[in-house]
Parts: structure tokens; C-alpha cells; sequence
């Protein structure tokens, strides 16, 4: 683990497990995914997951891991996230780390800002890849995101800089047996995943628990 992940770390145990934190808004989840796709990209095909998540005051930290094809990515995140006084506007600044353990892949660093309008959002990430030996990749991943009140959903995402491709992803979320479900379809580009691009068709199922 290097400086970075050390320090990222060590926020988020001080802020996440601290006595005084936990008496305030303190969730966890666990999930699971026929397929782990991530961007529009397969890391995992039958992917478990679990994370836990603290906010206060707009304020947010957590870490969130799942199983990938070799070993585990491990996600650390903090930020601050608010709204206009109507609640229609919303917006979000902060940071991600994606860490992997036995070599499955290098570890990804990124500012992400996210604004939404109502039932749209846009979404921006901007970092680097570590690549191994070879030289740090800068990259841009926009998305955008239209949510339906039947609870289907549209997101197109795209890359930019050092890497490239776009996917376009269609779901539907519904709750069943007290379990949050969704199914979705990703087609990715060509220059995103190979030649002949790919398709996935995934069903994946959630839940949170909070701690008072």
C-alpha cells in the first residue's frame, strides 16, 4: 500500500469508526451482481460486494469492496455533497481511490463532481492510472443520467485522454422481498472493450442497513 492509500485510509477509519461518529449517520450495504461491469467495462463475472458509508452536514466518507476476477478491488471515497434550498438542485465534490489486491489491476485516483437537475445528473471523473511499470494515464470519464419515475433509467458514458470508448446503459429499478433490484443492459463501444464491442444483460441486488 503506498502513501497515498495509507493516508486515504487512515481518514477514513478515524471518521468512519470513531465512538462519536457512529452515533451519527452510519450505513452499511451489501450487495451482489450477475456480472460486474464498471463503467462499461467487465471486471467480474457473479460479483459480491459489501461497503459502509458515514455523512454528516453534507460531509461523507466510506469504503466499499467487491470480488473481481483475481483478489478484491478495495474503494475508499470522501467528499461533500448539498442542494438549493427546493431540493431539485444537487451536486457532489470528491475523491475516489480504487485499489486491487493480488495484481488483478493498478490503482486508479480520481476528483468527482457530480451535478444533478431533478431527475438528471452529470457526472465527472478526473484522474490518473498508475500503470504498473509503465507511465501514469491521465483520463476523463463523463457520463449522463436520466431517471424515469417508473423507475426505468438512461446513462451514456464516455472517456476521454488517455483513454478512450463510450457505453450506453438501460435499467430498471424495483424493490423485491425487501431487497433493492435492478436489471440493466450495457452495450460498450468498440474502442472501449475490443473489436467487436460487448453486450451484457445483469441483475443485481442490494441492501442497506443503517446504525442509529
Amino acid at each position: 500500500m503506498n502513501n497515498n492509500e495509507n493516508i486515504l485510509f487512515s481518514i477514513l477509519l478515524i471518521l468512519l469508526f470513531s465512538p462519536h461518529q457512529l452515533n451519527a449517520e452510519t450505513s452499511a450495504n451489501v450487495g451482489y451482481e450477475s456480472e460486474y461491469i464498471f463503467r462499461g467495462i467487465a471486471q467480474e463475472k457473479s460479483s459480491a460486494s459489501a461497503g459502509l458509508d458515514y455523512s454528516s452536514n453534507g460531509f461523507y466518507a466510506g469504503t466499499w469492496a467487491a470480488q473481481v476476477t483475481e483478489g478484491l478491488e478495495v474503494d475508499g471515497f470522501f467528499g461533500y455533497s448539498g442542494s438549493d434550498e427546493s431540493g431539485d438542485f444537487t451536486y457532489n465534490l470528491g475523491f475516489t481511490g480504487y485499489y486491487y489486491t493480488d495484481d488483478f489491476d493498478d490503482t486508479y485516483e480520481e476528483i468527482n463532481l457530480v451535478f444533478c437537475y431533478s431527475s438528471f445528473c452529470l457526472d465527472g471523473a478526473f484522474g490518473d492510472y498508475e500503470n504498473f511499470d509503465g507511465p501514469t494515464l491521465d483520463y476523463t470519464f463523463v457520463s449522463a443520467s436520466y431517471v424515469f419515475e417508473n423507475g426505468l433509467y438512461v446513462t451514456y458514458g464516455d472517456f476521454s485522454q488517455d483513454a478512450a470508448g463510450s457505453y450506453i446503459e438501460f435499467g430498471y429499478g424495483f424493490t423485491v422481498a425487501e431487497l433493492d433490484a435492478t436489471i440493466k443492459y450495457i452495450s460498450s463501444d468498440s474502442t472501449l472493450v475490443g473489436p467487436s464491442g460487448d453486450n451484457f444483460l445483469i441483475l443485481s441486488l442490494g441492501k442497506g442497513f443503517s446504525f442509529e
